[in-house]
């Protein structure tokens, strides 16, 4: 076993307003908007976004003896109340937060504060408890579900409690192939720290660049690699956490059956039981063959069905991803291929890692073969792969052209899935014709199971009015259907505040009442994101 205590390097700071490195922002390919107008009609330019100078956030509701205590737990130098590092912690990255952003008054919290250890996280906890303020885990910033805004619920102001300090490989078991990470490492980050000793996590999903392991765990993250290594919370063997209660540190062992499996309470739990300052996983030596194959499909129905012979008979890609014909159409259209735009169809898209790579993608080509898929090589494959992670980029560009972008995912069994595809499409088709906004919508499948698979849409609206409130309105009609149709509410971008009320349907009262119990329990004064992943309804606290 290795002792490694190796910082992360950081990535170029976030986008206050948008997605990612200023310098990567792009515009729109001229054959997308050549497409718009046919696919929304006539969208209008917005108006351009406030400067970031120009600016105005709340007052900030901390004394200066909270500032004190607070500097106390971690350096003066690691409080910041300026309205630049405030405004860069006011939210996340989904397209309402973005819109909201654009405005020249923004609700922010009262301070960040950056801690750098785990004693210094259950420091600002305890600081935190006794001066009656709300705090918010923050990591990445990439929650697209309301998790990250700076909500006091019942206490006199918040903090952003920052954890990007907390960042490195704190030591590496190469014989057991495990590795504990500091919590607010990034994906590229760990990555780098894991390669240095000859192995790889491989969790990649699309926040990757910016998104933190503490972040993945608290939001039961899934990435592009789930059909080959799976998703984040099964590499994860253990946590270390710090609750206003107590410390925890959870998975003593592997197969262990010493009562429930305390380290599920919160993987998931987004924030709101306690702050996960490190973490377990398992870890796999760095692959030495990477293959990539595409193929193309008559329909989605009839990839749907390759990749379920996939996921029941061949455990053999390490990527499998099925794109519907109106994604298949965008993505060519990106890539300036108009002469096939008109060409019905869905696509798929495979990646083999590792070993007997030959024999996994034998078993894999025959199942999709019978299933009407027609190999169309490695060059699809490998463009998917080289733009994997501009596609927010994009959807920045057509907020910026007037086109409301947004995306939702949800997940059932084979047996439902094409159904629970067709309620959601029709209920979102329907949201945006009652606001007399033309809609263009595109799904995928990016994770599949024995059992069932996800859907991921994205969505693209000519909306003329308000578009965050028409967008709330369509958006719980479309929840409204997956809860009526069976599909879970989230697959992978958690609860945070905007599912929150929809979790009940999900769960029960039975399970909503264990979870405020667990809360009461650990975070008596509930200053832990008040408001993510618990209804409102549920009881409180103070009801204990």
């Amino acid at each position: 076993m290795e002792h490694v205590h190796d910082s992360a390097a950081s990535e170029p700071q976030m986008r206050w307003n948008g997605w990612g490195d200023a310098a990567k922002a792009k515009d729109l390919p001229f054959a997308v908007r050549s497409l718009l107008p046919l696919l929304l009609g006539r969208v209008r330019r917005p108006e351009s976004p406030a400067a970031l100078t120009d600016v105005r956030v709340s007052v900030s509701m901390l004394t200066p003896d909270d500032l004190d205590r607070f500097a106390g737990a971690v350096g003066a130098a690691y409080v910041d109340t300026t309205a630049d590092g405030r405004l860069r912690h006011a939210g996340g990255k989904s397209t309402p937060d973005l819109l909201r952003r654009r405005g020249a008054e923004q609700s922010v919290p009262d301070a960040v504060v950056r801690p750098a250890s785990h004693d210094e996280v259950r420091a600002c906890l305890e600081v935190a408890v006794r001066q009656g303020i709300a705090v918010i885990p923050f990591g990445g910033g990439t929650s697209v579900v309301g998790a990250l805004d700076p909500e006091r619920g019942e206490h006199r102001g918040v903090i952003s409690l920052d954890l990007r300090r907390l960042s490195g490989l704190i030591r590496i078991d190469q014989i057991s192939q495990e590795a504990v990470l500091a919590a607010g490492t990034t994906g590229p980050d760990a990555e780098r720290l894991l390669a240095a000793h000859g192995f790889e996590l491989g969790h990649y999903p699309q926040s990757f660049q910016y998104a933190t392991i503490g972040g993945f765990a608290a939001a039961r993250s899934s990435g592009q690699n789930s059909a080959g290594y799976g998703r984040f919370e099964t590499m994860v063997t253990g946590l270390r956490v710090a609750t206003p209660s107590g410390d925890l540190d959870l998975g003593r062992a592997p197969g262990t059956a010493a009562g429930p499996d305390l380290v599920r309470v919160f993987l998931g739990s987004e924030g709101i039981f306690g702050v996960i300052t490190e973490v377990r996983v398992r870890v796999h030596p760095q692959p030495q063959e990477r293959v990539f194959e595409a193929w193309t499909f008559p329909d989605f129905e009839s990839g749907v069905e390759g990749l379920r012979q996939v996921a029941q008979h061949s455990s053999g890609p390490t990527v499998i991803r099925l794109s519907d014909e109106s994604e298949t159409a965008v993505s060519l259209a990106q890539v300036g291929k108009i002469g096939r735009l008109l060409t019905r169809g869905a696509s798929a898209i495979t990646v083999y890692e590792g070993e007997d790579i030959a024999a996994r993608r034998a078993r894999t080509s025959a199942l999709l073969a019978a299933a009407g898929g027609i190999s169309s090589g490695e060059g699809p494959a490998e463009d998917w792969r080289t733009g994997r992670f501009d596609g927010p980029y994009l959807r920045d560009s057509l907020l910026d052209a007037g086109v409301f972008c947004e995306t939702l995912e949800t997940a059932t069994t084979w047996s439902n899935l094409l159904t629970l595809r067709a309620a959601v499409e029709d209920a979102l088709r329907a949201g945006f014709a009652e606001a007399d906004a033309k809609s263009y919508l595109m799904c995928h499948v990016s994770h599949v199971y024995p059992t069932g698979a996800s859907l991921y849409f994205t969505v693209l609206a000519g909306v003329r009015t308000d578009a965050l409130s028409v967008w709330e309105k369509v958006k719980g009609q479309a929840t409204d259907a997956i809860v009526a149709t069976g599909g879970t509410i989230s697959h992978h971008h958690a609860v945070g505040r905007d599912h929150a009320p929809w979790l009940e349907s999900e769960i029960g009262a039975t399970g909503i009442r264990i979870l405020a119990a667990i809360k009461r329990e650990l975070d008596p004064r509930g200053i832990l994101n008040p408001g993510a992943v618990i209804p409102a309804s549920a009881p409180s606290a103070q009801d204990a």
